[in-house]
């Protein structure tokens, strides 16, 4: 089975293995935080279940990890200044 895919915009998908590989972070630590950060990382779903992460999934990953690991947030500060940032942006 392919663990990237293409959508209609050439934008490509990847299976959760590899956006585990892309990141740096493990695979049962993905599938944590898209419970914890759900407003902001949903990856798409196969028919099947699978997970495909875009590149804006692959994005908001890098962010989590920094601001979680190397800025020293907690989830429910790392939730809060997502939260933030997207209210900016959407006033821009």
């Amino acid at each position: 089975m392919a663990k990237t895919r293409q959508n209609r915009n050439g934008e490509q998908k990847v299976s959760i293995s590899v956006a585990s590989e892309i990141t740096g972070v493990e695979i049962h630590t993905l599938r944590y935080w898209e419970r914890e950060f759900e407003e902001f990382l949903r990856p798409e779903r196969t028919p099947g279940g699978q997970r495909r992460y875009r590149p804006s999934d692959i994005r908001t990953i890098f962010l989590v990890k920094r601001l979680l690991r190397d800025e020293m947030f907690s989830i429910a500060g790392a939730r809060k200044h997502l939260r933030e940032a997207a209210r900016i942006e959407r006033a821009a």
